[in-house]
């Protein structure tokens, strides 16, 4: 079985599997120029730095979309929302179906699987796991519903692919490692906050949170992802490097270069 995973943009990746196209998280307009935008209403705002590193058209067509959320743009934003029109299925919350209704997209509630038909790759299944996109848990509600995945197939032998969608480390993940075992895990990182609105508010996992998540759910493989090109994110690319590989588990972790389509080992 030929596995891949591309990295384009934030949180969006390319996964192969057998020739079975999977795409997270569309973000495929190009960096901020000029001015900032708004990630998710007037009061968050940040500014995109850094340009996806495949075009649409290199990109091509894809057979499913994982979307961890819709409604913040560093997550999908305006081309993405164009680009997932052309997919057969777009796999995210209950919520997205209500604001994406000229899509293909099914809702999903925590831990609801979804089997996907194909003939490249075998009992192929997606499951929604928790996430939850605040540290401070009251302001989940507002902070809007998130969900990661996990992909199984027949054929693993290590465990289950999981990928995080942007969410701390909290009691959901200590119910994924009771549930499955994880073979690789795809982390959305960066530390992201607005501290002009919450004091010590973070919508995502930092270095810390990386090297805890890894020890909780011990994945033979670590990607980050989601953790540069954006005004928002807190954490320094050199700081969340300098963290992870002064940590007992700096050997799990595999920094894609963007663009580069890179083997995984399943």
């Amino acid at each position: 079985m030929k596995v891949t995973i591309t990295h384009i943009d934030t949180a969006c990746v390319l996964i192969n599997i057998n020739g079975f196209k999977i795409l997270t998280d569309p973000t495929l307009d190009k960096r901020d120029r000029f001015f900032p935008q708004y990630v998710s209403s007037p009061m968050a705002f940040s500014k995109k730095y850094c340009s996806p590193s495949l075009s649409i058209e290199e990109i091509g067509k894809v057979d499913l979309v994982l979307l961890s959320h819709d409604h913040h743009s560093d997550n999908l934003d305006k081309k993405g929302r164009s680009f997932i029109r052309t997919v057969p299925v777009v796999l995210s919350t209950k919520d997205a179906v209500e604001r994406l209704k000229d899509t293909n997209t099914i809702g999903l509630d925590n831990w609801q699987e979804y089997e996907v038909e194909t003939e490249k790759v075998k009992n192929l299944k997606i499951t929604a796991i928790p996430a939850q996109h605040t540290n401070i848990k009251r302001l989940n509600k507002v902070m809007g519903k998130v969900i990661g995945f996990t992909l199984e197939w027949t054929g693993q032998t290590n465990g289950c692919l999981y990928i995080s969608g942007d969410t701390v480390l909290f009691e959901g993940l200590y119910e994924l490692k009771k549930k499955k075992k994880v073979d690789i895990a795809i982390l959305h990182l960066g530390a992201g906050a607005f501290p002009y609105l919450k004091k010590n508010l973070r919508v995502t996992m930092n270095g810390k949170e990386a090297i805890e998540t890894t020890q909780l759910l011990s994945p033979n493989l670590v990607i980050p992802i989601h953790y540069e090109g954006w005004w928002h994110f807190k954490q320094s690319v050199k700081s969340l490097k300098s963290e992870i590989e002064s940590s007992e588990v700096k050997n799990k972790f595999l920094w894609l270069e963007s663009g580069t389509e890179v083997f995984l080992p399943i």
